[in-house]
């Protein structure tokens, strides 16, 4: 985890469709290059794109309407801890950061400790640094954290096994 300063910002963003309050299940891959985070979205959500709510109890016929979110040229990630009870304790949270929410921090502690982390490399660049973007999504049992330059987001149905052949599409490309 990084240490927060007076700099960091919390802004909350709303092109990224909300997260199931219940169980959205993220799941994260990842290789070199691009990171692909999927989760269920949050039934409202879901209500505008297809009436259809189904529920089944086995994960690998679920075909609920899923966010797959593709982070491109990413930095660094942070998956786990914490979750909705014990939200309080994230050095954000008293800066707006909440449970169920998606974000970007402006002004970055974690992407100035990257920066200056790379500064022994010979070819260093600050101002590179400029590009990225931190990112956060606040699920029920865990908190989803990157720095990336961008993301795109697509809206994918079909069972688990069909997200899973998606994430592994996009990391191959």
């Amino acid at each position: 985890m990084y240490t927060v300063d007076q700099n960091d910002t919390v802004i909350e963003i709303g092109d990224l469709p909300p997260c199931s309050v219940g169980a959205p299940l993220p799941l994260v891959m990842c290789n070199d290059f691009r990171l692909v985070l999927t989760y269920f979205i949050h039934e409202r959500y879901r209500l505008n794109l297809d009436s259809e709510s189904i529920r089944p109890t086995d994960q690998t016929l679920i075909e609920e309407p899923v966010a797959l979110v593709e982070f491109t040229n990413y930095q660094s990630v942070m998956f786990g801890l914490p979750n909705d009870e014990a939200f309080m304790g994230h050095p954000l949270a008293k800066r707006g950061l909440h449970p169920y929410g998606v974000f970007r921090i402006a002004g970055s502690s974690w992407i100035r400790s990257l920066e200056q982390m790379n500064a022994v490399h010979p070819k260093h660049d600050a101002s590179r640094f400029d590009e990225f973007t931190h990112y956060i999504l606040a699920f029920h049992d865990s908190t989803f954290e990157c720095v990336a330059q961008a993301y795109t987001v697509t809206i994918v149905k079909g069972p688990r096994s069909k997200h899973i052949s998606e994430m592994v599409h996009r990391l191959e490309l």
